[in-house]
């Protein structure tokens, strides 16, 4: 018979690896849960009840806001404050750090990072989305105001990181820093149960995520990558395999599983990339690293990169190692090229 493990359970059961936290953490994904619950359930009435489309405003990057990235950061923010362990949140849906100042997170000791609903417009057309989030510890001295510097760190500080995929099942992916696991949700039950124990991306794998519709404005090196993904294989007699859903969480789950390489690079009108940072490259590069990949601007560690703005963008190269590091030789021919 299958052991079922809880997704609280679980937790518990790893505790003794973080005896400073004091049960805390524990907690703190009791809220996160809990919120994914109530989103979840929102998500599958998509259709018949008024969840989707646009709310007719723009968020701080200037992007239109859709019915559900509302609700869903409304519901992580309260899970989040309502459990008292929470002293703030910053999210890709506000302006500026949210900061919980009433007595029940007063000494609070953790901040969240989160993107409360990843690839939201895709909940029109019934296409996977997910909720990326990171943990970390505040810098500033409890009992005082939260800064900006307590949001601003680097990925190698966080304490925790994760992300939900609302697709045709509901699963939370997470890590600590001890390896990566995922629970699958059971909504008749309203239980994530342990599916897949001590996750593991492919060292190499044959399926490349990339929108090939901005390929005129890639960077050459990106450009020479792909074209080398498009060639047939001498040993398969086929190419790599192109797939791309449009939300991150889902491409990065699916790679993770099998194999493969997300790639979104800079291009004209994204400079500096369009992925945020803080709330989806350094949550997703952590889980990355700790199921054995690779993460990287083209150049540098994702994690290792100082934040500098709270929505700072960075190009984002993640997945199985081998092809990651193929993706950077291509990058590195280029600035030599240019260099010469």
């Amino acid at each position: 018979m299958t052991q079922l493990i809880t997704l609280g359970e679980f937790i518990i059961a790893r505790q003794h690896e973080y005896p400073e936290a004091k049960g805390e953490l524990s907690q703190v994904f009791g809220a996160i849960s809990l919120a994914s619950k109530v989103v979840h359930r929102e998500i599958n009435k998509a259709g018949i009840a008024n969840i989707t489309g646009d709310v007719g405003n723009e968020n701080v990057q200037g992007e239109q806001q859709q019915k559900l990235d509302v609700y869903a950061n409304e519901t992580f923010k309260a899970a989040l404050a309502n459990r008292g362990l929470i002293c703030g949140m910053a999210s890709e849906e506000e302006e500026s750090y949210v900061e919980f100042t009433h007595e029940l997170t007063k000494g609070s000791r953790y901040i969240v990072l989160i993107d409360p609903v990843d690839g939201s417009s895709n909940i029109d057309v019934n296409v996977a989305v997910g909720t990326i989030f990171s943990i970390y510890r505040r810098k500033s001295p409890p009992d005082t105001p939260l800064t900006l510097d307590d949001f601003l760190q680097k990925g190698t500080e966080q304490v925790a990181a994760g992300y939900v995929i609302y697709g045709s099942s509901t699963m939370l992916v997470y890590t600590t820093g001890n390896g990566v696991n995922g629970f699958t949700f059971d909504p008749s039950l309203g239980v994530y149960y342990l599916s897949h124990a001590d996750m593991q991306v492919p060292e190499n794998g044959r399926i490349y995520s990339v929108n090939e519709g901005n390929y005129i404005h890639f960077p050459k090196g990106v450009k020479r990558y792909i074209k080398y993904c498009q060639e047939i294989d001498p040993e398969t007699q086929r190419p790599f395999t192109s797939r791309y859903i449009g939300s991150l969480v889902a491409d990065f789950h699916r790679n993770l599983l099998k194999g493969g390489i997300f790639i979104y690079p800079s291009y004209a009108g994204h400079p500096e990339g369009k992925l945020r940072l803080l709330y989806e490259c350094n949550p997703i590069a952590f889980i990355a690293e700790q199921a054995g990949g690779r993460a990287s601007n083209g150049s540098k560690r994702i994690v290792d990169l100082q934040p500098t703005e709270l929505h700072q963008r960075t190009p984002l190269f993640v997945g199985s190692p081998l092809m990651v590091k193929h993706m950077e030789r291509f990058l590195e021919a280029e600035e030599a090229a240019l260099s010469a």
